[in-house]
């Protein structure tokens, strides 16, 4: 895709670039705040990036201490889609935290990594799993979204929309992916970001 090559190359690529070592600042952080931002992906399943993020911002803190059903009213007011059963994955994930820190700061893959969160993390899907764990700085990992995959089709990467994102359809299009970054010369993680540039002229996160 020559677009990439040339939006590299623009200011879209430094603000890629600055992302990306946000990204990886993120890892440095305490388990608190990278709790914060696993909360603001199991938010992301099913619903908007951007009013996701909104979302995380208002709460902060509050995702470390609401209870279930106080984090649940609180979704609900901030217009989350689904507030019962977001509320319950993020106070059910709270008591994974010192697991989860341990498991981050071992010598696993992120390939593991992301198996290890979508088996022990309600909430978590493939996609979210890879959102995640791209927002704390494990670039090799790609983000599925429905984005992502209008774009795949637009360029003929796939063939056709997957009606059921199983495992194995996810895996078949990470490859393409992979396929794709190696080719321009990025990482899953930069390449996603300039993705979503091309289909909705935003970078976020």
């Amino acid at each position: 895709m020559n677009l990439i090559n040339t939006l590299k190359n623009s200011g879209v690529g430094k603000l890629v670039a600055l992302r990306v070592e946000e990204f990886k600042s993120n890892r440095r952080k305490a388990s608190a705040e990278i709790f914060k931002e696993l909360c603001f992906c199991i938010l992301t399943a099913n619903f908007s990036a951007e009013k996701a993020i909104k979302i995380q911002m208002e709460i902060n803190d509050g995702f470390l201490s609401l209870s279930e059903a106080d984090l649940t009213e609180k979704l609900k007011a901030l217009g989350h889609r689904h507030p019962n059963s977001r509320a319950k994955y993020i106070v059910e994930a709270r008591k994974m935290i010192p697991e989860i820190e341990k498991v981050l700061n071992s010598s696993m893959d992120e390939k593991a990594l992301r198996e290890w969160l979508v088996k022990n993390i309600k909430g978590l899907g493939y996609k979210e799993a890879s959102h995640f764990l791209r927002n704390i700085g494990f670039m090799n990992v790609s983000i599925v979204d429905f984005h992502i995959i209008n774009l795949l089709l637009r360029y003929g990467l796939i063939e056709k929309k997957p009606k059921n994102m199983t495992k194995r359809r996810y895996i078949e299009i990470e490859k393409k992916l992979i396929e794709l970054s190696k080719t321009v010369g990025l990482s899953l993680g930069e390449l996603d970001l300039y993705l979503w540039f091309i289909e909705t002229g935003k970078i976020l996160k």
